[in-house]
């Protein structure tokens, strides 16, 4: 059963990371791109959560919280670069 859960979460989060990909390829403006950065960046905290469920450890633990708060700085700093831009 675990096996099962960890193909089909490998499968989904290769699909969504794929598509972040793609859109930070072909996004028109910053802001697509910045969209989808963010997007990829948390399909990696997914991802990273995933692995410590299935393999039942907490020592990600802190991987995830510095990832977290790496893409709400980025996102932040960026959609007030963006605004400053439009202005």
């Amino acid at each position: 059963m675990t096996t099962l859960l960890a193909a089909v979460l490998t499968v989904l989060l290769s699909v969504t990371a794929l598509l972040a990909l793609a859109r930070l390829y072909r996004g028109p403006s910053l802001l697509d791109r910045v969209i989808a950065a963010d997007m990829l960046l948390a399909t990696m905290i997914g991802a990273v959560g995933a692995e410590a469920a299935v393999n039942r450890h907490a020592t990600t633990l802190p991987v995830l919280v510095v990832l977290s708060l790496l893409g709400f700085v980025g996102s932040v700093s960026l959609v007030r670069f963006a605004v400053r831009e439009q202005q």
